[in-house]
């Protein structure tokens, strides 16, 4: 649904979309805040907040988790090229049969504690359906979580993850530590 009302109101989604992508195209460009809310018509305070909404804070020590990724394989050994600290990566079936395995109170157990030991990273990088991203920043810091949505939940199947797409996430965030 790209409308919603609210009151009187009708909003477009897309319409705040492309002014959100456009201001940080620009800020990226190197305008500063009121040049950018200048060339769009909007508040100033609006684009400083929609940088700290999406802010993600970045360290030394960066996590990666992801499922079901089809080419775990590539993914494994790009974290393991750029240094990131913990990753765990499955297939579907991998997936499906670790879920499998553990009994429900087990399995939440399981979640809560990787929850808590992944909240020791500076960054999170969080490879999986939209409804999981979701679930994780819910669980961890989400200025820690660098979220690579792989599609709409259910993902049934695996899926291809773009490995040049992570390899310039995962070098921006290494060279956000400097």
């Amino acid at each position: 649904m790209d409308q919603v009302r609210i009151g009187e109101k009708l909003v477009s989604l897309t319409r705040i979309r492309l002014v959100v992508e456009q201001a940080m195209a620009l800020r990226a460009e190197g305008l500063s805040q009121a040049e950018v809310s200048s060339r769009l018509g909007v508040d100033r305070t609006l684009i400083s907040r929609l940088e700290s909404v999406g802010e993600i804070r970045v360290g030394h020590r960066v996590a990666l988790i992801g499922f079901p990724v089809a080419n775990k394989a590539a993914v494994e050994q790009l974290a393991a090229q750029r240094g990131v600290d913990f990753v765990w990566v499955m297939t579907d079936a991998e997936r499906r049969a670790f879920a499998d395995s553990l009994s429900g109170a087990a399995l939440i157990d399981n979640i809560l504690a990787m929850a808590a030991r992944v909240r020791e990273f500076d960054a999170v990088v969080l490879l999986a359906s939209d409804r999981r991203i979701r679930l994780m920043e819910s669980l961890l810091d989400r200025s820690t979580v660098v979220p690579i949505i792989l599609g709409e939940a259910p993902l049934d199947r695996d899926v291809q993850v773009d490995v040049a797409g992570l390899e310039q996430v995962l070098l921006t965030l290494r060279s956000s530590e400097a």
